[in-house]
């Protein structure tokens, strides 16, 4: 290994593969072949009973690996809300693999360390959040949210006189949860996961767009919990924050948003009236790895009370030597875990803060085109696109779900169903600085091309 080490040749061919791989991704398909899939058994081995070639293993995984990938990094991946990847940030990445850095403190890494801090502070700017908010950098969304709820139900029993890390669930005061009908799945897992279970939930109706009613939200006291979205996942649409979260705080209740994708519209200037009020919560979710196009994973929690969530997040031992620069362990569940501070710092650094608007404001455009064009091919669009989602559907199930069975069996783009008031629909996340004007033109021909297959008409609107 020390040979391999200082010889480097094996991260010179990883280099190679590397490049390879970006300068085709826009000429390959978007969802991989049969045959690569087919030939993904290569990896089912014994494992080895003794060393095997470092630059034979990155063949192997080069040859039946690569392949068998989704063309995520494109411009024509719609599917989830998976975004592309800034350039600045992956060379910034292979840097910190290299330097193979464990934030969970300060005299471990001191350079993540300060790099966390500095990000915390331009959030807050571009975010717009309160001063004291303090941030803690995950995988994704979905820790993020685990966390932001951690920290509500730490302080809420605790403004009640139970220390929830001491005594635990059992006896403790009851909290009362309320949530939109139309909330994310992991919110729900998240809400399992902490022991505060799914059947005493209380749901709220939804609008057509997915919003919360605000009219139906119970009367909230200090016991409870209130979850708002940024981003509905299926419509793109957006809670009403302000009127919903003025009154809540009035009443000493914790709101937790789950902006997994939609939190970055107040780096808009253009669009940040979408999340207007939002500022008002305790507690925020967002990924870096959807919106803004940082490499995955980066999950990011906000909290506007810092000790409500190092105290949800505690960890002691003899062995821990905490420090008075940042700790990050102190803001997260885990203590080792990947340096995420060092890509998204040179997302946010590349781009500023017109970059970072820029590039919401291009996904939204591209979203505006593809609901435009695909109007005019005669697709029904059952969404109003107020961000970058398009839901879209053909005239009868049927035809929607063949249509998406086509598009995804086509290479030339790749989308993902869903279920929109109790009809299948497919539906297009823009996610990636990558996607031109072409590419959706592109894909929308795909659309209708998918359609022929289903219902041949000459006059197919193109």
């Amino acid at each position: 290994m020390r040979r391999e080490r200082d010889s480097k040749a094996l991260l010179d061919q990883a280099r190679q593969y590397a490049f390879e791989y970006i300068d085709a991704i826009e000429k390959r398909a978007v969802f991989p072949d049969e045959k690569a899939i087919e030939n993904l058994d290569r990896f089912d081995e014994p494992l080895p009973e003794h060393w095997q070639s470092g630059a034979g293993t990155l063949e192997l995984l080069n040859a039946y690996g690569a392949p068998a990938t989704v063309a995520q990094t494109g411009g024509r991946y719609f599917g989830f809300v998976n975004g592309g990847v800034v350039p600045t940030a992956l060379a910034a990445r292979w840097m910190a693999d290299a330097w193979d850095q464990n934030p969970a403190l300060y005299v471990i890494s001191p350079v993540v360390g300060k790099l966390e801090q500095v990000c915390d502070n331009w959030l807050r700017d571009l975010l717009e959040m309160p001063d004291g908010t303090v941030a803690g950098y995950v995988s994704g969304s979905s820790t993020a949210t685990l966390c932001g709820l951690a920290a509500a139900r730490y302080e809420l029993l605790r403004r009640l006189d139970w220390d929830v890390n001491a005594r635990g669930l059992f006896d403790a005061p009851p909290i009362r949860v309320i949530v939109s009908e139309q909330a994310h799945s992991s919110v729900f897992k998240a809400l399992a996961l902490l022991g505060l279970g799914k059947d005493r939930i209380e749901r709220v109706p939804a609008d057509r767009q997915g919003r919360i009613d605000a009219s139906r939200i119970p009367v909230l006291d200090g016991r409870c919990l209130l979850i708002l979205q940024a981003g509905n996942v299926n419509t793109g649409a957006f809670d009403a924050f302000e009127e919903i979260c003025d009154p809540a705080k009035k009443n000493d209740a914790w709101v937790h948003v789950d902006g997994a994708f939609g939190l970055w519209v107040k780096a808009s200037p253009a669009r940040k009236v979408l999340a207007q009020g939002v500022e008002l919560a305790d507690s925020w979710s967002v990924d870096g790895h959807k919106t803004l196009n940082t490499p995955y994973d980066c999950g990011i929690v906000l909290c506007r009370q810092r000790d409500s969530l190092t105290a949800a997040m505690q960890a002691s031992g003899a062995y821990i030597q905490y420090s008075e620069h940042r700790d990050g362990m102190m803001h997260v569940p885990e203590m080792s875990r990947r340096a995420r501070a060092v890509d998204l710092w040179a997302t946010l650094r590349y781009l500023g803060r017109n970059g970072v608007a820029e590039l919401i404001d291009g996904m939204c455009e591209r979203a505006a085109q593809f609901a435009e064009r695909l109007a005019a091919c005669r697709f029904r669009i059952l969404n109003a696109v107020v961000f970058n989602q398009v839901l879209v559907a053909a005239d009868t199930p049927e035809q929607t779900r063949e249509i998406l069975a086509n598009i995804q069996a086509s290479g030339v783009c790749w989308c993902g169903g869903t279920q929109w008031d109790n009809e299948p629909a497919i539906r297009i996340s823009v996610s990636s600085w990558a996607t031109t004007p072409e590419d959706v033109d592109r894909s929308v021909d795909a659309f209708v091309d998918a359609r022929s297959k289903v219902l041949p008409d000459p006059a197919d609107g193109r």
